[in-house]
């Protein structure tokens, strides 16, 4: 189906996902990035919150779209703010179904898709599944049905399986900054000045590269704990490891949409002040490990952001020169140091995954660790 089924709708917010990339294209050839129209939030749960604002001020009913790996992110504001209950705020939510049982996905996605149902109606939001062969006469029946609950101060969800959806993009939607060198060859040069170290990664391509720069160089995995799922908290995990592992080095690669989801981490890490740890940022301006829908860092001060949150040496840079000195710096500073790294939104069209399982990373990563 042509994602223009919700036309009808005139105010869109939520977090990008690979699955829901005709919508988010879509979307953004209709709506771009006016902020009376669409909003990429910084997470799911800002997003239900931006929505219950569009609909306090409108009286109309806001559509949230988000990856059902975000539906833990929604859960706080649907049960305690829009369920019908406390002030019954109606919402159409739009959920990609990553991990759908009997589909082949990554490891990840196979325990969050199997109980993405459940989820929804646990959260009384009532679901229907869209699907490849779904006909304008049964979306349409579907849409009455919804628009009952909405009536009644309830929300809904259209649960997206992959191909449901169909749409050839018509406008560049590219990011606001534009870097010089690609995150793949920042990474490579990050692999290599925290050779000693250890790397916590975070997810999407970022560890994906990661995994390959080691293949590539045929070393081992044990340095590098490449997170999967779980966005936006990779540095939380570096600041735990770096706080009880004093003695070694802990290096965190983080990316501008997973740093924007959990910014709050960042205070906590400025606060504790581990000297042992160096927080990278790859910023390319876009959410690119799902489909390039442009992130609001583009707009943000990282240097003055961090030194606010107490991080004392800050680098930004945009130059394997640049980066190069930055990263021999962190490499022998006694202090918490942040680099950003400004990249291209370009990733390889043959990029692979790991071969390992999480837990086989895990027990590396941990033997490592205990050495």
């Amino acid at each position: 189906m042509n994602p223009n089924i919700f036309a009808n709708y005139e105010f869109f917010t939520g977090v990008p996902d690979s699955q829901l990339k005709p919508l988010c294209d879509w979307i953004l050839d209709t709506y771009s990035l006016d902020p009376q129209k669409h909003i990429v939030a910084a997470n799911e749960g800002n997003a239900v919150a931006i929505a219950a604002g569009y609909h306090l001020a409108t009286g109309k009913v806001p559509v949230v779209y988000l990856q059902n790996s975000g539906i833990g992110n929604i859960t706080n504001p649907v049960a305690s703010l829009i369920n019908h209950r406390v002030y019954g705020i109606p919402m159409l939510f739009i959920v990609g179904w990553r991990g759908e049982p009997n589909v082949p996905d990554e490891p990840q996605h196979v325990f969050q898709g199997e109980i993405t149902l459940a989820q929804l109606e646990c959260l009384e939001i009532e679901a229907c599944v869209l699907e490849k062969n779904t006909t304008d006469d049964d979306f349409n029946n579907v849409m009455k049905r919804f628009e009952q609950r909405f009536a009644q101060g309830k929300s809904a969800a259209f649960v997206i399986r992959k191909g449901a959806l169909k749409y050839e993009c018509k406008n560049n939607c590219a990011p606001v900054l534009h870097g010089q060198i690609s995150r793949e060859e920042a990474i490579r040069h990050i692999a290599k000045a925290a050779m000693g170290g250890l790397i916590v990664s975070t997810t999407g391509k970022a560890s994906r590269e990661l995994y390959e720069i080691r293949e590539q160089n045929k070393q081992g995995h044990e340095a590098d704990f490449l997170t999967v799922g779980s966005m936006g908290h990779s540095a939380s995990i570096a600041l735990g490891i770096a706080l009880h592992k004093p003695s070694k080095r802990i290096w965190v690669i983080d990316g501008d949409g997973a740093m924007l989801m959990h910014t709050g981490a960042m205070a906590i890490i400025g606060a504790a002040a581990p000297k042992n740890l160096v927080h990278i940022i790859i910023n390319n301006a876009a959410h690119e490990s799902v489909g390039g829908m442009p992130t609001a860092v583009r707009k943000i001060d990282m240097p003055a952001l961090a030194r606010g949150f107490g991080y004392s040496c800050i680098k930004r840079v945009s130059t394997i020169e640049e980066l190069t000195a930055a990263l021999a710096q962190a490499a022998n500073n006694n202090e918490l140091s942040l680099i950003e790294v400004i990249t291209t939104a370009t990733s390889r069209d043959d990029l692979g995954r790991p071969k390992g399982t999480p837990q086989d990373n895990k027990v590396q990563f941990m033997d490592n660790l205990m050495k």
